[in-house]
């Protein structure tokens, strides 16, 4: 079920680090939708399995907490 090859590897730190940035500022500033963006953006590079959907799902998080970080 797990894909330990590198790029999957480097997306889940990299993404993971985003979503725990994400949720702290979400948690300070008592703000769901970063909040719950984070915990996604932590949490599912561990059920993607497929490296391009792993980076495609991280990159669209992203997106959607960008547009979404101050509402």
């Amino acid at each position: 079920m797990f894909n330990f090859s590198t790029p999957n590897i480097i997306a889940g730190i990299l993404f993971g680090i985003i979503g725990f940035v994400a949720f702290s500022y979400g948690k300070k500033m008592e703000l769901w939708k970063p909040m719950s963006i984070g915990l996604a953006l932590m949490g599912y590079s561990w059920l993607v399995p497929n490296i391009w959907a792993n980076w495609i799902v991280g990159i669209l998080l992203c997106v959607l907490l960008w547009f979404h970080h101050g509402e």
